[in-house]
């Protein structure tokens, strides 16, 4: 019997060693693939161009490979994007929360959990759309003027 408390200790703390030991060594693997891959993509382009074109600036061509500036509108967007993703994660949690309170099957400590969690989090989601609203009226001169500048330079 005390063989099987051994295995069920052990089998509840899988989790969290996937999570504290595993999950991060993944995510850092991961990443260093993909900037060596990055990398490797980078160098083909520019040996490619210097074959076909021997006279070619290779600091320029390099410089406008390894620019990832993102425009004023992209990143606007990318905070709608993550407001709405904070918003709708926060409702979800504050839904669960009432489920919990409502059913009576939950903790009562589940529920503040859920329910703190939901609010921050829908709150989170409202400052990111409200930083959008407000930098699309503040900033809608100097994004036309980037989109007038990208058309023509194409």
């Amino acid at each position: 019997m005390d063989s099987n408390l051994v295995w069920l200790n052990f089998v509840d703390t899988i989790p969290v060693i996937a999570c504290g030991c595993v999950l991060p060594i993944v995510f850092i693997w991961l990443e260093t693939r993909r900037k060596i891959n990055e990398s490797r993509d980078r160098m083909q382009i520019v040996t490619t161009a210097i074959e076909k074109h021997p006279d070619m600036d290779v600091e320029e061509l390099m410089e406008k490979i390894s620019s990832k500036k993102k425009s004023l509108k992209e990143k606007l967007l990318a905070k709608l994007l993550w407001g709405f993703i904070a918003s709708l994660l926060g409702i979800g949690l504050t839904i669960l929360a009432i489920y919990l309170k409502s059913s009576g099957t939950g903790i009562e400590s589940d529920f503040l959990t859920a329910i703190s969690f939901g609010l921050i989090f829908l709150a989170i989601g409202a400052a990111f759309i409200i930083n959008y609203g407000v930098g699309k009226k503040m900033l809608a001169k100097e994004i036309e003027a980037e989109q007038n500048n990208l058309t023509k330079q194409k």
